[in-house]
């Protein structure tokens, strides 16, 4: 079941810091750049741009949020010529967090301090070595202290949001079957294919005479496939392609996951089916169709789970949005940010 398309936009992004700094370390680096050491020392990061109920809300506060949210978008950029209301709204953001925290501050957390310990050391434990760790919490502006009370407000939020809100919200079977008729397309399982290759790789600016010799090797191993030679063996010996160390085999892959020139090969195989020597900018394939599975629906009752927790995920968003929206009618809050 496909639930790209379903993702929520969060009202309110709980474990902003806590989350973000332990998520990078696997997927965010490399497009996350450096800051430099005075992006968050410097004095005007001192400047309040907001009060809420007397609280405040730093610049240095701001900026380390913007490039935090910034790390989980694709390129790690704000849209063009959006970035003044893309800081107004992670401004909101902070302020939201705010008043969830001190609501949360009027709940006890049981066993607190144990937690926000075994939490610190779970994002430790995220990265190889202490040089990558230190450098990844300089790269975001803060310091383990910082990110220790990042991860106590975290906690405070989430009892809060468990105790007075997720644990109150329930999700009918008559929701659950509504929204699987209504959404069908989420549910389609599409056809699969799993095939194996051998790859005589081939650099796409190589020269003629290259390219000659690596179709060559690649008709010669053809050969010696359709004469009786084990498929596996000789993709280990052979291919270039990193599937080699499992016999070529590349697992299950849908339309539109493969080169043209490779899918158009493959689908037109028949299980077992061996095909010819296939051009591609990566080289000279031969591919071995191994399986295929027909398009198929996930029915109601596989799909039963996944539905519940989207729609309770959904109703929580949507009640935290609300609280938030009486929250801040009774709330003392100043706004300061230069427009």
């Amino acid at each position: 079941m496909n639930y790209s398309n379903l993702l929520l936009k969060p009202v309110i992004v709980i474990s902003m810091l806590a989350l973000s700094v332990s998520a990078c370390s696997v997927g965010t680096s490399n497009v996350t750049p450096s800051v430099r050491s005075s992006e968050f020392t410097s004095p005007e990061m001192k400047n309040v741009v907001a009060r809420v109920n007397g609280t405040e809300i730093t610049l240095g506060e701001l900026k380390r949020a913007q490039k935090l949210f910034l790390a989980a978008q694709p390129g790690g950029v704000a849209p063009p010529g959006l970035n003044k209301e893309f800081e107004k709204q992670v401004l909101g953001q902070l302020i939201g967090l705010e008043l969830l925290f001190q609501a949360g501050q009027k709940l006890d957390v049981k066993d607190l301090d144990k937690q926000v310990a075994d939490k610190l050391e779970k994002n430790r434990a995220g990265f190889t070595d202490e040089k990558d760790y230190a450098k990844k919490l300089q790269d975001f502006g803060i310091d383990e202290n910082i990110l220790r009370d990042s991860i106590r407000r975290d906690l405070v939020i989430s009892n809060f949001v468990t105790t007075n809100i997720s644990s109150k919200i329930t999700v009918s079977e008559e929701e659950i079957k509504t929204f699987y008729d209504k959404n069908p397309t989420n549910f389609l399982k599409p056809e699969q294919f799993k095939a194996s290759h051998i790859l005589v790789g081939v650099d796409g600016k190589a020269g003629v005479e290259e390219k000659n010799k690596a179709r060559e090797k690649a008709e010669k191993l053809h050969k010696e496939l359709v004469d009786g030679a084990d498929f596996v063996t000789l993709a280990k010996e052979n291919s270039t392609c990193p599937s080699s160390k499992q016999g070529g085999d590349l697992g299950y892959f849908t339309k539109g996951k493969m080169v043209p020139q490779f899918e158009k090969a493959a689908f037109a195989l028949e299980i077992g089916g061996l095909s010819g020597v296939v051009e591609t900018q990566y080289g000279f394939h031969i591919i071995k169709l191994m399986d295929r599975t027909k398009a198929e629906t996930t029915p109601l009752a596989a799909a039963t789970k996944n539905i519940e927790d989207y729609l309770k995920a959904k109703k929580t968003n949507d009640a935290i949005a609300a609280y938030l929206v009486e929250a801040r009618k009774n709330a003392k809050i100043d706004i300061l940010l230069t427009p």
